[in-house]
């Protein structure tokens, strides 16, 4: 009878470790169903709207192509867009205009683009490098000669170019607008003999003086180290550069007028967000005063 008796309380004892089991699987699955029905609820949009903002703050990076007269002014200004928006810059790129979209030919990624000249856009749009629905024009500049702070060289028109002793430091018109700009000016003194700026040659008597900038920059430079007595550069390169002063403003219909056009690029990952750089460069009153500091006007 003992054996049966403690048999029968093992059996029982099982019985009830069963039981037991049996009710925690079932409380588990309880729990287990009412979270899935509570994720249903009104608590769950939430916290997924939270994960998708922060997709949406995806942190965005530009990569700008800009012309060499920008190297100043545009670090100020994409800084200023990085503290209001988040949105930061990879290296941009100041160079001659069509060195630029050289680059973009072969293969460079780009954002946003903006050269010197109506022609080098021109040139991207027809490439199909950019998208030709975005283009607008963004500044407009003059044409200047500059000379060496502190020189006693008197420029009173264009005519006196031929009486300037020295060399004269001109962007190499291939590549660099201001160049081709200082030749159309040029042409209209009778010292280059092509109308656009990049179809003619230099004078005999005036051909050994030039010093040939591969961009406005370099041409500034030479003028400032006194490698040339003169030469060809944007009236902003006067802000942007020491050791050089005006000596003179070449008169608007000496040349076609410069306007600095942009365009997202067509190959952009973050196109939106090139356009919405773009137009906070035209719109943004900080930006403006910073466009204002370094000579340049915002185009109409």
């Amino acid at each position: 009878m003992k054996k049966i008796k403690d048999g029968s309380r093992s059996r029982a004892f099982a019985g009830s470790r069963l039981w037991s089991r049996r009710f925690i699987v079932a409380w588990g699955m309880t729990v287990l169903i009412a979270g899935s029905l509570a994720g249903c609820g009104g608590d769950t949009p939430a916290t997924n709207s939270g994960s998708n903002d922060q997709d949406s703050k995806e942190a965005v990076e530009l990569q700008v192509f800009a012309a060499n007269s920008l190297e100043k002014a545009m670090p100020e200004v994409q800084e200023l867009y990085t503290e209001k928006t988040g949105v930061t810059f990879a290296d941009t790129q100041f160079k001659a205009s069509g060195d630029l979209i050289e680059q973009m030919r072969a293969g460079a990624q780009v954002d946003a683009l903006i050269t010197a000249s109506t022609g080098t856009m021109d040139d991207a749009v027809e490439a199909g490098l950019v998208d030709d629905d975005t283009r607008f024009d963004m500044f407009v500049n003059d044409l200047v000669i500059a000379k060496a702070e502190g020189s006693d060289v008197e420029i009173d028109s264009l005519e006196d170019l031929a009486n300037i002793d020295g060399k004269v430091a001109i962007g190499d018109a291939v590549t660099v607008p201001a160049g081709k700009y200082a030749n159309q000016a040029l042409f209209t003194i009778g010292l280059y003999t092509g109308a656009a700026g990049d179809d003619g040659e230099y004078a005999p008597e005036f051909a050994d003086r030039v010093a040939l900038a591969d961009k406005v920059g370099t041409a500034a430079k030479y003028v400032s180290a006194g490698d040339a007595v003169i030469g060809f550069v944007y009236s902003s390169d006067i802000f942007r550069y020491d050791g050089i002063e005006q000596a003179f403003v070449c008169p608007e219909d000496s040349h076609r007028p410069i306007v600095y056009p942009g365009a997202v690029s067509s190959t952009s990952e973050h196109a939106k967000a090139a356009a919405d750089f773009l137009d906070f460069c035209m719109n943004d009153a900080g930006a403006q005063k910073i466009w204002a500091k370094y000579g340049f006007e915002l185009a109409e």
